[in-house]
């Protein structure tokens, strides 16, 4: 039935101009931008009177599902958070139920915190809404209505009554379910429901967010027609330069506002220099979907830190190890890593491996990889059987403690736990080392930084340096990165265990007063 002669969907200018006075009544939250007026940005503003503003003959709001896809520091969690404070005060619903969504309860959570300091910045609003923080939960009292976090443990339940979903960072989501709960059978009694999702490109083309994504690609293309859904995609398109600074013009609406020219060009020049950044640069600076993982060492770079190395002449210095033990029948390394002992000094590394005899012949054959050339140079041990001999190697490392000052050994805590009980008793200190991206992200960094600087000397091990080229990163949606096992070709272990030494060695590194390098300027982020 159409109303007042319309015949089809109309542009209701009164209800946009209400939704963005609403908005620009609140007040930013962050850094410089705390308490300044929100003032919506060009591209802020055409979304919310779009979205708010473009009606059915009925009278109610078109568009039930906007899709927004934006790169980082474009203010995703401003604009997210002044939606769910509009849906829950401003939208003239009735026990509206308003629910924030992410990957976790943490992630949803920083979308409503911006909203709590959105609305300690309102006098209207602080005096209208109860906050129940411990629940995270805001109440608007003269709608009854509520915007709360959810967990991700939901995706197995169904009853909600949503009025508003804000769905933050979709890429990140580790399945399907939790979208499918809050957008599909949600909020049937409600007669403008709208799902605000907002999001970075992602990695994972078998995703959830990659389904959204092409159905709104396809929409912006013509190719389908769903008129509830609203589709925005700021991004380079993948046979774009990503080298243009035109191309990230196009891909950053917020250029200018929210984030700094600036940055982006620092950032693009650490990924231009760094393969392992690049992706990282692309995906979130310009917004493109990309593979989760990326080689990640230059060997160019690698090879020039081919410095020759005296182990003699090491001895009795201090140094730090990592031990990876993978599998009882593959390589087992320890590497050891040597503070510089000056500013001019590098950082020296010395590594070890081991492989079970038995198999010797079988690896060079089955891998095509020159162990025996490696064990016959010295630069590859094997121990007796078919599998590592722990003892073996747990002696060996006795030794080594008895020529070099080893002051810690950083060891997978699932992976050596009955090793480091025997090395601790050996009076080693020995100290478990996470796999995650908190442990990992840190020193692998580092360690492309000190290569790229030429600040380690490796002396051309080539069992290493094999190991250093079969490494692929995984990274995270803020731009962690650790070595991924499963999607690296070959094996690993000995960059695995250099980069726990690193991290080790880096965190005692000592310029008289003993502070650790993370200590004088902080994590590093490239």
């Amino acid at each position: 039935m159409a109303i007042g002669g319309r015949q089809g969907p109309y542009f209701d200018k009164k209800e946009a101009e209400h939704a963005v006075r609403f908005i620009n009544s609140l007040k930013h939250t962050k850094g410089t931008w705390h308490g300044v007026d929100f003032d919506l940005l060009p591209w802020q503003d055409k979304i919310i009177r779009d979205v708010f503003g473009t009606m059915k003959t009925n009278g109610y709001r078109q568009y039930n599902t906007a899709y927004i896809e934006i790169p980082k520091k474009s203010g995703k969690s401003e604009i997210a958070a002044a939606v769910a404070l509009l849906l829950t005060c401003g939208d003239n619903e009735w026990g509206a139920e308003v629910y924030g969504c992410a990957c976790d309860r943490q992630q949803a959570s920083i979308v409503f915190d911006v909203a709590v300091d959105m609305v300690e910045q309102c006098p209207p609003l602080k005096k209208r809404i109860k906050p129940l923080i411990a629940t995270k939960r805001l109440v608007y009292q003269p709608l009854s209505s509520f915007y709360q976090v959810l967990s991700s443990e939901v995706a197995s339940k169904h009853g909600y009554n949503v009025h508003g979903c804000i769905f933050d960072e979709l890429h990140a989501q580790p399945n399907r379910k939790l979208y499918d709960v809050m957008t599909k059978g949600s909020g049937d009694a409600r007669k403008q429901p709208l799902n605000f999702v907002i999001t970075t490109a992602g990695t994972d083309r078998n995703s959830i967010c990659w389904e959204v994504h092409q159905k709104a690609v396809d929409i912006i293309a013509g190719k389908k027609i769903d008129p509830t859904f609203y589709p925005v995609i700021y991004g380079a398109a993948d046979d774009d330069d990503w080298t243009d600074e035109a191309v990230w013009k196009k891909a950053n609406p917020s250029l200018g506002y929210t984030i700094e020219l600036d940055r982006i060009r620092d950032a693009f020049l650490s990924a231009r220099e760094n393969p392992a950044e690049e992706n990282i640069f692309r995906q979130l600076r310009l917004n493109q979907w990309v593979k989760q993982t990326v080689r990640w060492m230059p060997m160019e770079a690698w090879n020039a830190c081919a410095f020759y190395v005296d182990a003699d002449s090491l001895v009795g210095r201090e140094c730090y190890g990592g031990l990876d033990l993978s599998s009882t029948t593959d390589i087992t390394a320890f590497v050891l890593v040597f503070p510089p002992l000056d500013d001019e000094d590098k950082y020296i590394v010395l590594p070890f491996f081991w492989i079970p005899e038995d198999n010797l012949e079988l690896r060079v054959r089955c891998d095509h990889v020159p162990y025996d050339v490696w064990e016959k140079k010295g630069f590859l041990k094997t121990t007796e059987g078919n599998v590592v001999h722990y003892g073996f190697i747990e002696a060996f490392i006795e030794e080594l403690g008895t020529r070099y000052n080893i002051k810690e050994i950083a060891f997978d805590r699932w992976g050596a736990v009955q090793m480091s009980q025997n090395l601790e008793g050996l009076g080693f200190t020995v100290v478990p080392f996470g796999q995650g991206f908190a442990s990992m992200s840190p020193p692998t960094k580092e360690l492309m930084k000190l290569v790229l600087e030429k600040k380690i000397a490796h002396g051309g091990h080539p069992a290493l340096a094999w190991m250093m080229d079969n490494v692929t990163v995984k990274t995270d949606p803020a731009g962690n990165i650790k070595p991924d096992k499963e999607k690296s070709t070959e094996r690993i272990d000995g960059a695995v265990a250099a980069i726990m030494a690193l991290d080790r060695a880096l965190r005692h590194k000592s310029d008289g007063g003993g502070e650790s390098v993370y200590n004088e300027r902080g994590l590093l982020i490239l």
